[in-house]
Parts: C-alpha cells; structure tokens; sequence
C-alpha cells in the first residue's frame, strides 16, 4: 500500500530526528577502540560479477580487488538490483528499494522517502566520522542529499551518470567545485584524505565510494586503454555475436583502473596502520553494461535474472574474520546494514523492519553454512520481479530454474518442482502486494532546507511545455534546448523549507544573436526578472574522450550568472522559468539553477 506523507511534516520529523538521535548518541568513540572499527565500502557502477579475475576472466588483471578474496571472505551467490539506484537504496536502508520510493534511476524517483534512515545515520549516530565520495543517485536536494542522509562529508555528483569523467564539475557538501583529474582516481584521493583526518581526530569512519564507472560514457585514462585497444581477449559472452568490441575493452580498462585505486585504498590503510581495525566491503551495484563474459550467465544490467543481479562480495576484516573463507548461503544487498552494525557494535536508528538479515554469525563461522536457514530473496526492478532460494529462481516470466544444477538458467524444471513453483511465486505476489503503488510518486522537490545552504534545481528534474526538448532522452546530465516561443515555460512543483531570501545563479548556453532575452523565475508572487546579455556559445563535448560513442547527453561548458536575490515563502509551490521576451530564435540553453540561502 502506497501511503501519501505530507512534505512539510516530514521536514519537520526528520530535523527532530536527527537532532534527538545526536542527543542521545552518547560520547564520541575513540579511534582504535576495538569495539568501533572503521568501514570502507567501495561499491562500483556497471561492474558484472564476471569482470574480475577472481571469478576466472583471463581478459583482465584485478590483482588488488582478487586479494580481498585471498584474504578475507568472499560470498559466492550475492545478489543486487538489477539497476544502479534501487541497489544503492538497498544497502542505505536494508530494505528492497521499493519500499522506500525508488521507482526509477531519474528525475526524482531515485529518491528515498524521508521517514527511512540510513546505514550512515546510524554510524553517525554511534560517534563516527562518515564519508561519501562519488557517484549517489538516491537524491540531490537536501534532506535527500548525502548530507541529510548521514553523511557528514561528501563530494562527488548526486545524478545517475556524469557527462565526462576528466576533471568535471562536481559538488562538495553542496557547492559546486571543479573535479581534479579522472573522477575515480580524484574520489578515491578525497576519501583518502576523509580517512586520513578521521585518523588525526581519533574517530572511527565510516567512508563509502561508489564509483561510477565503468558505467558509461566510456571514458579511461590512456594508460589503461592502451592496454586493451587491440588486445586479443580470449573469453566471450554465452551470445559472442553480440559482443561490441570497443565498449567490452573499455570497460575492462575501466576495472583495471578500480582495481589500481582499490589498491591505493589498501596501501593507506596498511601506511597509516589501520588495515587491522578495518572492515574493507567491496560488490558491485548489478549486472555488466554491455555483452561481455560473465560465467555463462543469463541476463546483463537491468535483468532480474542471474547475469542481472549476481554481484561479487568481498569483506575483509584481518584478525577478526578467517581468510580465504568462501560462503556458500545466498545474501543480499539488504544484509550489508544488519551485519555492518552487528559487526562495529553499533545501535541501528530506525525501526522500520528489514528485508536484510545479519551475516555476522556466517562471517564469524559461529554457525556452519549447511545448518543456515534457506531463505528467499527479491530481485524487483518494474515490471519485472524474480525471487531466489538457495537453489532454485524463478524469473519474471514463472519459468522455474535449478541454479545449482543449470546456472545459465537454460532449462525450465516447473513441472518437475510444482511446489517449490508455487511456495516461490506465493512469495513474489506477496512481495508485489506489499509495494503496490510504491511508483506513484506525488513527492515534490526540496528547496531552501533551513538545515542546508545549497540547493540545486537541474534540467533533469524539471518539467516543461511546448517544443521545449532534452538533449537526451536520459534525463540524467541533460539540459533543455528549443526554447523558442514566450508560451513555454520550464517549471518544477517544489516544497520551500524555509522562507527566506535566496541568492540564485543560473547555468546556461546562448548564441549572440539570441542574447536579450527577458526572462523571470517565479513562485507565487514572488517574481525575479533578468535579461541574457552576455553570450555563451560552447560546443557540444565530452566525445573527444569516449572511447566508445555513447547513448547518453554530450555535455557543454554552460556560463554561470547570478540572476539576483528573490524571497521565497514556506510551502508548496510551482516554481516556473518565464520567457517574456525572445528577440532571436532561441531563450536560452538550460543545465541549472542554484538557489544559496542567506542568513535573515
């Protein structure tokens, strides 16, 4: 059942929370404390359980990522999301996307509904320093931001993808800053020093990296894809005639380069003497992007099958969990939460039920993996849902597979196993029901928290009338164009949180002989007028470094104005970008608007 909340009490419940939660967290730990052991959880973006060495591809090397394996414990049948924000979601909370609001990977339906709390608000609450570097994807404006999800650092981009990863513009703590160098080398580089200062300041951490490739735009460094660009690569796809050569060896370029920077992640903790007191957790958010090897499994990103949602899971924890462990029970995304907090000794906030379930008692070898419970687990994303027991799926279309017996899923053994069809299929129903409704979203866009300084308004989010176009069918990293009549509007229904003054800038494109335009943002009664009077007439980019053509938006080197100062109440609204006048054949070019606070 889809329960409809009202914005504004949310606002007010989540401030009381976090302020309550902070009252009663107690003193802060001390760093080193055996009972508080920092977290780093790197989590990569389009990476296939099949594009590591480990899992036997010979087309690539990923000697850093294989020695968490060696070293720690690896989980042999763990399972995802078939998609990138509804994974992401998972691990936050415990619970199946569905049932915090995540619908889709864009345009607000990435996000997580307010009244659930986090894996980071519960660290953060026990006295930790936490951390996210990289690509969010579960909501940009603020209480949906990292930082009003428990993070107390966070730099990276909040979209479901970036239009170019050298040196691109990127956020910290809400400001727009400008990245430094290829995005997965510059995250890691922050969350090393994140880690670094917690360990000057004698707190435990908790850092999350989700890195954002090798999700597309294909884009690697030359050092990588000089290894790749003509390389003879001797494993395939089960279906090799659709195999795109260049996107394959990219991506495998792309994981070599995780793999360096996992391994830089490694060689700090063991430099600053924290490797001992770390818990390292490294999976992968769903399936491969493109036809490329995967052990033979059915089903790539966005597929509720094996290839779908297999990812790898490694943990490594020395002197607390034996090495070289493999676990053989089926776990889940949902679990990461339960066990993290077992694991450090940390008080989970929130009392939402969870769909997870604690590893700790597997990783410990407390309990024999032949005496663990079997159980069920749900692969939904839309229209299709596959559930999982430890031997058996049945897919989105009800045919039955013996994934320990056939792990291609090749042969349907329904009428072999009637029962088991229909305990596991009772199971799907009920899980459909109890998130019925979960993709009517009715939640505006958050302007203005009185907690938060920044808030960005981006083409992706917005609506808009008339032959106004995206430059993408993606809405991520998208801005609006054809902009050529005073009857259009562009406009967004937004929640203000605090009636104030803001100053507000806009990020556009304009040719010269379109420049004058007059245009107004409004909400309400209150009206900013403003005029274009300088052009900005970039090229299309982001080609000159893909090493494949790409599906989504090419980018442009937008100009940014302050358009002026407006007043916005309280409250429910539609706030709209005007055009009263257009003197040449287009308004404008639109990517952003940013909206700062000021103090009254």
């Amino acid at each position: 059942m889809h329960v409809k909340h009202n914005p504004q009490c949310r606002l007010i419940f989540y401030s009381l929370w976090l302020t309550l939660a902070n009252f009663f967290a107690g003193p802060p730990l001390t760093f080193g404390d055996a009972s508080s052991p920092n977290v780093l959880i790197v989590l990569t973006d389009d990476q296939g359980w099949g594009d590591l060495s480990l899992n036997g591809n010979k087309n690539l090397n990923t000697p850093r990522i294989d020695s968490l394996a060696k070293n720690g414990v690896q989980f042999d049948r763990f399972y995802v999301c078939a998609v990138c924000s509804p994974t992401r979601a998972e691990f936050l909370t415990g619970r199946y996307h569905a049932r915090s609001g995540v619908y889709s990977t864009s345009a607000g339906g990435e996000r997580m509904n307010l009244d659930e709390t986090t894996i980071a608000d519960s660290f953060r609450a026990a006295g930790y320093r936490t951390g996210a570097f990289g690509k969010w994807h579960n909501g940009m404006q603020y209480p949906y931001h990292p930082n009003g999800r428990g993070f107390d650092e966070y730099y990276g981009f909040c979209s479901g993808h970036w239009g170019d990863y050298f040196s691109p513009p990127l956020e910290h703590n809400g400001a727009l800053v400008q990245g430094e160098g290829f995005c997965i080398d510059d995250f890691t580089n922050k969350a090393i020093d994140f880690m670094r200062q917690a360990k000057q300041a004698d707190k435990p951490f908790f850092a999350y990296l989700p890195f954002n490739t090798p999700h597309s735009p294909m884009q690697v460094p030359n050092q990588y894809w000089e290894r790749f660009k003509d390389k003879d690569l001797s494993m395939h796809n089960r279906e090799p005639q659709k195999e795109v050569p260049n996107h394959l060896r990219c991506a495998l370029a792309m994981c070599e380069n995780i793999d360096w920077n996992v391994g830089r992640l490694l060689d700090f903790l063991e430099e600053e003497e924290l490797a001992e007191d770390t818990i390292v957790i490294y999976f992968c958010d769903n399936g491969p992007n493109g036809v490329r090897w995967n052990g033979g499994m059915k089903g790539r990103k966005g597929s509720t099958d094996e290839g779908g949602v297999r990812s790898p899971l490694l943990i490594r924890w020395p002197t607390h969990l034996a090495p070289g462990q493999t676990i053989e029970p089926i776990a889940s995304v949902t679990d990461l939460l339960p066990t993290l907090t077992e694991l450090c000794g940390v008080e989970r906030i929130g009392n939402k039920p969870l769909d997870g379930k604690s590893l700790a008692p597997l990783l410990r070898q407390e309990v024999p993996q032949k005496e663990w419970p079997d159980r069920v687990i749900v692969n939904h994303w839309k229209t299709k849902c596959s559930v999982r027991n430890q031997r058996f799926r049945l897919d989105h279309q009800g045919k039955l597979f013996d994934i320990v017996a056939d792990p291609e899923q090749r042969n349907d053994v329904s009428e072999k196993h009637p029962e088991t069809k229909q305990i596991l299929a009772s199971t799907r129903e009920q899980h459909l029901a109890e998130v019925a409704g979960f993709d009517k979203d009715e939640r505006p866009f958050m302007v203005g928290h009185p907690d938060y300084r920044f808030t960005q308004v981006p083409a992706r989010d917005a609506s808009f009338t008339g032959g106004i176009q995206r430059s993408n069918r993606f809405p991520n990293c998208s801005f609006l164009k054809n902009w050529t009549s005073e009857e259009q509007k562009i406009f967004w229904d937004i929640q203000v949180g605090a009636a104030a003054r803001y100053k507000v800038q806009l990020q556009y494109a304009c040719k010269k002989e379109n420049v004058g335009a007059q245009l107004e943002l409004a909400i309400g009664d209150s009206v900013l007028p403003f005029n274009i009077e300088v052009p900005q007439d970039p090229p299309l980019r982001g080609m000159e470094n893909d090493r494949f053509k790409r599906t989504e938006s090419y980018v442009k080197d937008f100009k940014t104005i302050e358009i002026g100062q407006m007043f916005m109440p309280a409250g429910s609204g539609r706030l709209e970008l005007r055009a009263k006048s257009i003197p040449g054949n287009e308004a404008i070019e639109f990517r952003l608007l940013i909206f700062e606070r000021l103090d009254d």
